[in-house]
């Protein structure tokens, strides 16, 4: 089997895992990083060089693929420049924080001939594969309506993140982007969206700029809805997507953690939403604990994710390394691997951003065919 070499640019809290994960997988290893902050002590750890020029990094013979899991809003250069030098890309979600960025980064990539993979990890929950599933074979009849939830009440921090900062991390909406992902990977994509909402609880020094509580209306064009809400600003922490079908629901929920279908004749059944019930029971402990503030979680750098995070990464990073090596690409996976899932989504984000500015509907094409 073939060495791919991969290059990571961001090594903190997601980039370091993501070099530890890949790095055990079979024909993969890491050659490089770029970090200005924790570049050289993760390079230590992997045992690889440290560099510190994005085209030099991007330039080197024994880099095939490049890992992007910098700050949202420093995502559009390492993938452009991978691009450029003709290398695969792997990049966190948001790909980026508008629309035209993601637009040009999907051309760079497809010009180029390379893989763009988003980092919509969603895809790799046990459960989601298992509603789509579901979903596919009808088993909750005609997908009518789904509701989302990710919310929880967030504290005073010592400081303040990047995460915190409109212009860095897009706010709630761009940075947890993958509940509104998941839900076009199972009803594919919206057609117009109303958002309403705003900064409600968290004002003054000791906060970010984000708005804390936002509600949006994603239409599909046929007669079927879905409501997301995000936000810092709830008491009562809540995590799931419910889908509501014709002849039953599928409730994957994230904060007591599992899988729920139940079917029209009454009979309601219990799947794992991750790999093991280890990971299940780990991500309910976590929930209820206090390492976290309802729903609102984020690691820093320095510190190992959880059991959970660590599995459905893991399943990430080997189905990426599969893709290198050549393996087969699943149908309902092309959109993922192409970048356009990813930007279809921040297509969905950037309407929803604009009907909240403007207090109206917003057709999505208004944000795709702009250019045009």
């Amino acid at each position: 089997m073939k060495t791919i070499g991969y290059a990571i640019v961001g090594t903190g809290y997601f980039g370091a895992e993501l070099g530890r994960i890949m790095k055990e997988e079979e024909g993969a290893r890491i050659v490089a990083v770029l970090d200005p902050e924790n570049g050289e002590t993760i390079a230590k750890e992997l045992g690889c060089d440290c560099e510190t020029d994005l085209d030099a990094l991007c330039a080197r013979e024994d880099v095939d693929a490049v890992l992007v899991a910098a700050p949202n809003y420093l995502h559009k250069e390492p993938v452009l420049a991978a691009a450029r030098h003709k290398k695969h890309a792997f990049c966190e979600k948001p790909i980026a924080l508008r629309y035209e960025d993601c637009d040009e980064m999907v051309r760079a990539c497809q010009e180029n001939g390379v893989v763009f993979m988003a980092g919509h990890v969603m895809n790799f929950f046990r459960g989601v594969r298992h509603a789509k599933q579901l979903i596919n074979e009808g088993k909750i009849g005609k997908v009518l309506y789904v509701h989302s939830a990710r919310n929880g009440w967030e504290e005073p921090q010592p400081s303040i993140s990047w995460k915190k900062i409109r212009a860095k991390s897009g706010g709630h909406l761009y940075h947890h982007i993958h509940e509104v992902d998941c839900i076009q990977f199972l009803m594919g994509h919206a057609t117009r969206v109303t958002m309403t909402g705003g900064n409600v609880a968290h004002r003054g020094d000791n906060f970010g700029d984000e708005d804390d509580m936002l509600f949006m209306l994603m239409e599909f064009g046929n007669n079927t809805y879905a409501v997301v809400e995000y936000g810092s600003a709830f008491h009562y922490p809540e995590h799931y997507v419910l889908i509501q079908g014709t002849e039953g629901y599928i409730r994957l929920d994230m904060c007591n953690v599992g899988m729920t279908v139940k079917t029209m004749d009454g009979k309601e059944e219990h799947y794992l939403l991750h790999e093991t019930k280890e990971e299940d029971d780990e991500r309910t402990h976590i929930y209820h604990s206090t390492e976290m503030d309802g729903a609102i979680q984020y690691g820093k750098p320095g510190k190992k994710p959880p059991l959970w995070l660590h599995g459905i990464m893991k399943n990430e990073m080997k189905f990426f390394n599969g893709i290198m090596h050549g393996d087969p690409i699943p149908e309902e996976f092309r959109p993922l691997l192409t970048g356009e899932a990813a930007r279809a989504v921040i297509a969905t984000a950037d309407a929803a951003t604009l009907s909240l500015g403007e207090n109206r509907k917003v057709d999505v094409s208004e944000i795709t065919h702009k250019e045009a």
